[in-house]
């Protein structure tokens, strides 16, 4: 048995490229902010890691320093954020009927 909607109400669709590109700046911004807090702010950003790993001591691998991998990075993260946001909204819009 369906969902009954009210005459007049239509269901609500993403835009998945939309989605996407917004879901992907966003990531981008991030990105920037925490290589920015890294390099400015070393000894907080190792304190706030740390706690996102949940017990495990990063103080072990931590550079503090700038990473020559840095525009890998950002690459890839924006590129993956890209592609979740897509599916995430085509895989939405296809449940949403």
């Amino acid at each position: 048995m369906g969902v009954v909607e009210p005459k007049g109400v239509r269901t609500m669709k993403l835009d998945e490229k939309a989605l996407a590109n917004a879901s992907a700046i966003f990531t981008g911004i991030i990105y920037l902010f925490c290589a920015g807090a890294v390099a400015f702010f070393p000894g907080i950003s190792k304190i706030v890691a740390g706690s996102w790993f949940h017990g495990i001591d990063i103080g072990l691998i931590w550079t503090g320093g700038a990473r020559s991998n840095f525009l890998l990075g950002l690459i890839s993260a924006v590129g993956l954020t890209w592609l979740s946001g897509w599916i995430f909204a085509w895989l939405y819009n296809k449940l949403v009927r």
